[in-house]
């Protein structure tokens, strides 16, 4: 079984406080997106929210479970925690609110590259990784946020046994590499689409990971 976790939690500070899985793009909202490209390649998805009231503006999701941060205030490991409790998967994919092109091929690349491995990574070089556009042996997350020291996604996954798979590779099947596109505040969405203003959002721009 196939699982994904999508992190909602954030606070949206870059975002001007606006809710950046609202923003449209095609006509769908970020997190409508999300769920039609991630059900195309998983069995069961995740959404991990802050707080059972942030949950609350997503019951329009029909049968996706919303659970909370058990953690709070964590960031992104928080989410993880919760969300590897919650999944049923050997194996999840781990997505943010704030990528609206990501490839369901991608997704699925990602799981077969994994093996017995901890994770599977892509990464642009050694200082630029992806690691909130991956897969991961949910066994492997427990163990990790059962106790750690740090909040760093970087020191996560230096801990485990990580396969860091070059964008290169991604390549060969997502030429322009859109499924890495990151959308951080409305500004970014009006630069690649001057649309974007009246919500309707129609082309989206590659974007870089995590350094």
């Amino acid at each position: 079984m196939r699982s994904a976790i999508v992190l909602v939690g954030g606070a949206a500070r870059r975002a001007g406080g606006r809710e950046k899985y609202f923003f449209t793009f095609q006509g769908k909202t970020f997190i409508d997106r999300l769920i039609d490209t991630l059900q195309e390649a998983v069995d069961e998805i995740v959404v991990v929210a802050r707080d059972p009231g942030q949950c609350e503006r997503f019951c329009h999701l029909g049968d996706i479970r919303c659970i909370a941060d058990i953690r709070r205030g964590l960031g992104p490991i928080g989410g993880l925690h919760a969300g590897a409790q919650a999944v049923h998967g050997e194996y999840v994919f781990v997505a943010a609110c704030d990528m609206p092109c990501i490839s369901p091929a991608v997704v699925r690349l990602l799981f077969d590259a994994i093996g017995d491995y901890d994770a599977a990574i892509p990464c642009w070089n050694a200082d630029m990784l992806e690691p909130l556009h991956a897969v991961y042996r949910t066994s492997a997350l427990l163990s990790y946020l059962e106790e750690h020291d740090s909040l760093s996604l970087r020191t996560m996954i230096r801990s485990i046994n990580t396969r860091y798979v070059s964008v290169e590779k991604i390549r060969e099947i997502d030429p322009d590499l859109m499924t890495f596109t990151n959308i951080n505040k409305l500004e970014d969405l009006k630069m690649i689409d001057p649309s974007a203003e009246h919500g309707q959002d129609d082309a989206c721009g590659s974007g870089q990971g995590t350094p």
